[in-house]
Parts: structure tokens; sequence; C-alpha cells
């Protein structure tokens, strides 16, 4: 199955020194799903010539904000919408989770309860799941195709699946404890990041995490989904 990334930014250039950028976060995330991978970077104009380009979509994280009027914001909801109407699925993490609810009707804020770094636990339809976030934005409004499938009391809509075209996650299940060992180097000492939750993630980057649940989670979705 061939899986386009839709890049709408790019790691810290530590990470990517270290790890690579999102699209080798994802696709190691992946190693031994079967899938092939093209990267377009649409934060840079990068785009595929259309949404039939690839069997299924993934739309990564981003530093920059779903609201915010950057030149491909609106050619992504664009996309997204297209792909929505066909038969090919899509995932999106943080940015992608973000960017797909407000290109369906979703409303995405800065959350008033402030920021998510590190490992947080996640109720998956019962089942407890953790894994590392880092975001202060979220989906506030989902948008009436959304399913919420996860959520904690810091964040309500914090996996969403709509049908079979699409499923969603806040949180980061391609950052391993490794790779936010260099996001916490790389960003913390940035006083936008209040020192206790940095203190908090750097006391948990050891903890084992349940990632590869939620990295399986997504690649059955796109293979059971596929056209």
């Amino acid at each position: 199955m061939h899986i386009g990334i839709l890049q709408c930014g790019h790691t810290p250039d530590l990470v990517n020194a270290n790890h690579g950028d999102f699209d080798a976060l994802f696709t190691r995330m992946f190693d031994g799903e079967g899938f092939s991978f093209t990267t377009f970077n649409v934060v840079d104009d990068e785009w595929p010539e259309d949404h039939l380009t690839a069997d299924g979509w993934l739309v990564t994280g981003s530093k920059h904000g779903a609201y915010e009027d950057h030149a491909f914001i609106r050619p992504l909801e664009e996309f997204i919408r297209a792909v929505d109407q066909s038969d090919r699925p899509m995932v999106g993490i943080c940015f992608g989770h973000q960017i797909i609810a407000q290109a369906l009707g979703g409303t995405v804020e800065k959350f008033a309860g402030g920021w998510a770094v590190g490992r947080h636990t996640y109720d998956f339809e019962g089942t407890a799941l953790s894994f590392n976030a880092w975001h202060q934005d979220q989906v506030v409004k989902r948008p009436e195709t959304a399913k919420v499938v996860a959520t904690s009391s810091f964040c309500e809509n914090a996996a969403l699946r709509y049908e079979d075209r699409i499923l969603t996650t806040q949180a980061h299940p391609e950052i391993t404890n490794a790779v936010l060992q260099d996001y916490l180097a790389a960003r913390g000492t940035d006083p936008q990041y209040p020192t206790a939750l940095i203190e908090q993630a750097k006391a948990h980057v050891d903890t084992p995490n349940d990632e590869w649940v939620v990295a399986r989670m997504l690649a059955h979705f796109l293979k059971d989904n596929a056209p």
C-alpha cells in the first residue's frame, strides 16, 4: 500500500539530525507494515497531483496553528475534503488531527488549560494507552461526522474517527522516548513552555509507553480501508 505523507512542518534541528524529519519518524513507526511512502512537503508548497496519487494519506504535525494564515492551510483543507469524499483512507497526527477537524467543520483553538508536554494517558474506548504529546492547540469542537475514540481529562477530543475514512490522534505515536529526549533538549529552555511541564516530561522520559499499539491501530485502519 502506497502512503502519501503530507508533511506540514519540520522537526527541530537536533531531532532532525538524530532521528530525521517527520516523514522519517513515521516510516520508522510503520516499519514492517508493508507500506511504501512518498513525502510531499506541503508546508513548502510541494503538493501531490491529486488525492488519488496515493492509496492512503498521512497528515503530520507542525509548529503552525491550523487557524493561522499560512499559504498552505487553505489548499490543505481542500485536499482533506477531497480525500474525505473519496475511497482513500487518511490518518492525522497532532496538527494533522486539528487541520482535518477544522477542514471538516470543527473548531481548533489554543486550549485554556495550557500545554501538554510528554507522556499522557488516554482512554481509548475503555483501554488506557499512554504516549507522548506536545501541543497547546486542541480540537475544542469536533465535526458532526466525527466520533470520539479517545479522551482524557486534559484533552476531550484526543482521537477522532470519521466512519471508515479518517482516523486522527492529538498525541504523537511517532515520538518515541528517544525522540522526546531530543525534543526536550531542543525546546526545553523556551520560555513559552512552563518549567514544571518540562521537568515532569523529563521525569517520565524512560517510562515505557504504548505508542506501538497506536501505531498498529493506525496501520490497520489504513490497510483495512484501502481502495
